[in-house]
């Protein structure tokens, strides 16, 4: 099996990457009240999970970063018609980020292939019509150790966690506050240097949502914003070191295990719609 889906990602990967076509930003906005805007984020946040679904079966011992970067590239761009949001954002290189064990966020995908039990964090936000959808989860290549799977699950479950939190009157530093003292329970540590976000017609805005902080403080939720929440949690210490081109590339700095997971999230009227649901998502 492994060796036809090798075959099958040269076939996928053989011609490139399709060209990006033009297309008109919408003004700014990190909060809805219009049925048709929350619509269109809808659209983007079920297009973004569809390409982590897509990805799944690829992830294997062999198959490079690059491989899977070029494969998401052309499904969003030629199946979905819509835009692979990092692809020259401030410069980044490639259309979506893979960070490979030790590796935080803002991964580059290469040409190294994946080896069995690397953990990998694939993290896409697509365009569709002006409107963006963030999301990333972990994928194991072939069978992992048993301390990787944990730090994983322990990284959705904080993630769920927080989900679960949000409804309008809910202040961020509760959900910040939630998921460090999980992940601390659990003998983990929570990077600091790197939060979730507003995001809608813009890639990133306010609000800036930690994954640490003082219950009872912060941004009060409202009804009509959407954000992310994207915990990274570390099997080590906290400390983040940069690396690659400018600086892109957050490891670990102890070199230890690091994992993530992301949702872009609308507060509802009484709850939270959790735009980039995905089929795997035991929420």
């Amino acid at each position: 099996m492994s060796n036809e889906i090798l075959q099958k990602v040269k076939e996928l990967t053989k011609d490139g990457r399709a060209d990006v076509p033009q297309w008109t930003p919408r003004p700014s906005a990190t909060r809805f009240n219009d049925i048709s805007d929350i619509e269109g984020m809808r659209i983007a946040g079920r297009l973004a999970g569809e390409v982590l679904t897509m990805l799944e079966q690829f992830v294997i011992p062999g198959v490079t970063t690059d491989e899977l970067d070029i494969i998401a590239h052309n499904y969003i761009v030629s199946e979905q018609g819509a835009i692979p949001a990092p692809l020259n954002y401030h410069g980044f290189p490639k259309s979506c980020c893979t960070s490979v064990n030790d590796v935080i966020c803002h991964g580059i995908p290469n040409d190294k292939p994946l080896k069995k039990g690397d953990a990998l964090n694939i993290d896409i936000t697509i365009i569709k019509d002006g409107y963006y959808g963030d999301t990333s989860k972990m994928f194991f290549a072939g069978p992992a150790p048993a301390h990787a799977e944990r730090l994983c699950e322990i990284t959705q479950q904080s993630l769920y966690l927080a989900i679960k939190m949000v409804k309008p009157g809910v202040r961020l530093g509760d959900i910040g506050a939630a998921i460090s003292e999980f992940a601390h329970k659990n003998h983990y540590s929570v990077v600091e240097e790197y939060c979730g976000h507003g995001i809608g017609t813009t890639f990133h805005g306010e609000p800036q949502v930690a994954h640490y902080g003082r219950s009872g403080t912060g941004v009060v939720l409202e009804e009509g914003m959407t954000f992310t929440i994207e915990p990274m949690i570390n099997a080590g210490k906290k400390q983040v070191k940069h690396s690659g081109p400018d600086g892109w590339i957050a490891k670990t700095k102890d070199g230890r295990l690091s994992a993530q997971y992301e949702h872009t999230l609308l507060v509802t009227a009484d709850g939270v719609e959790v735009l980039t649901l995905r089929p795997d998502d035991t929420l």
